[in-house]
């Protein structure tokens, strides 16, 4: 996993979460417990506070879109 660029980032306290939306640049469409690996590792959240939304790839391309929540409890 390559690149790892964060498009979208917003606080939503009445869920008690963060949405993000980033792009990751991969060889393979990483499945979630990649995602959720990866995004443990920069946002220093354990694996079980995440939630991926959905992981978006387009035709020949090597970048993808993730969605994803991550909450504090």
């Amino acid at each position: 996993m390559e690149d790892f660029k964060i498009i979208k980032e917003k606080q939503n306290p009445l869920f008690k979460r963060k949405e993000i939306e980033f792009i990751i640049g991969a060889e393979v469409t990483p499945s979630h417990a990649e995602a959720r690996k990866i995004i443990s590792e920069k946002f220093s959240v354990p694996e079980e506070n995440i939630r991926i939304k959905k992981i978006l790839g387009k035709f020949g391309s090597q970048t993808f879109t993730i969605s994803t929540n991550l909450y504090d409890s």
